[in-house]
Parts: C-alpha cells; structure tokens; sequence
C-alpha cells in the first residue's frame, strides 16, 4: 500500500495517509460500525463490503482521491479523507470530506492527518483551493477544518443530502496561499 506524503517530525512521528484499496474492506468497514454513535447526522460512510467496494470507485478517476489516516504505532485506521470534484482549468479546486474512527477520535490524529492531507493537495496535487462543507452542529468537524485554516465562507441551507436528509451547511475553505503562509511560519 503506498503512502502519499511526507510530513513534519512531529506529525510523521503520529499518523501517515495511504491509498485505501479493496483489501482493507473488512476493517474499514469494521471502524465505520464502531463509528456509528460517533458519526450520527454528519456523514454515513459505506458499511458493507459492497458500498466500500463502490466508495473506493476507479482508483484512477482524476476526480477524486480517498486516503486513510493511519496510526504510524499500529497502522490502526484513524479516520478518511475524501477529495472530490476536483476541477481543473481556471479554478484548480476540490471538495473535502472527513470522518474519524472510534477509539482513535479526539485524540489530535486527524488533526496530524489533515496537515498531511493539505500538503499532498497543495503540493503534489497542485490545487488552489479545498473546501469542507460542514453541518453547523458539528462542533469537533469546525474545530478541526479552523484549526488547520480554514475559513468561514457562507452558509447553504438544505446544501447536501446525508443519511436520507437535506441538511443545512457552512462552507470552509483555505487557499493554498493561505496554508503556505502558516505552513512556513
């Protein structure tokens, strides 16, 4: 399984991204159901074999890119980050979403993951713009999208459909000007 970036010592030292790919369906699958109190109305990641197998989708789609964050310690899953509609031309944006996994949640490792996760965007990727839609009661989604500098944008009502119900959403989002900024200093 190949890793997808390098990282500072300290957040190298905690967790590291990787591809996921079919063979991980079990455990993946496994976290998520662990997960479930954890994720409530937020998001409703795959729970089968199946819907992991059609969330991976075609590896090499230039759409998108999924990674699991992994503890470096144990190679335990963390959490995953999904980066979608990535367009590029003029705009060289995408689209990210995340989620943690239980027992590893709210311990700063998907903070240390999205370091990684900016850095492979703006770096290898070469985009300009990430934004996160987040619903506004989930606090510890805002907390990790602000603590890494992401900006408050604007609010969309009834913005995406997640576990069978149109929910209102803030949009963050950080440029890549913005992180090289704070990534240096």
């Amino acid at each position: 399984m190949r890793k997808v970036s390098k990282a500072p010592a300290a957040s190298r030292a905690a967790v590291y991204l990787r591809t996921p790919t079919p063979a991980d369906a079990r455990a993946y699958c496994a976290a998520v159901r662990r997960s479930a109190k954890l994720h409530g109305p937020w998001v409703a990641p795959p729970t089968t074999a199946a819907r992991f197998r059609g969330w991976l989708g075609d590896p090499a789609d230039p759409r998108r890119r999924l990674y699991l964050v992994c503890r470096r310690e144990d190679q335990a899953l963390v959490g995953s980050f999904i980066v979608s509609e990535i367009v590029r031309g003029s705009f060289q944006s995408a689209f990210l979403g995340y989620y943690a996994f239980l027992p590893q949640a709210r311990q700063g490792l998907m903070a240390g993951g999205l370091r990684l996760l900016l850095r492979e965007v703006f770096l290898r990727l070469k985009l300009h713009r990430l934004e996160a839609n987040i619903q506004p009661g989930n606090l510890a989604s805002i907390a990790l999208a602000r603590g890494a500098g992401f900006r408050l944008e604007g609010y969309s009502p009834r913005y995406l459909k997640v576990a069978g119900r149109w929910r209102d959403h803030e949009r963050w989002a950080i440029l890549a000007e913005d992180w090289k900024a704070n990534w240096r200093a």
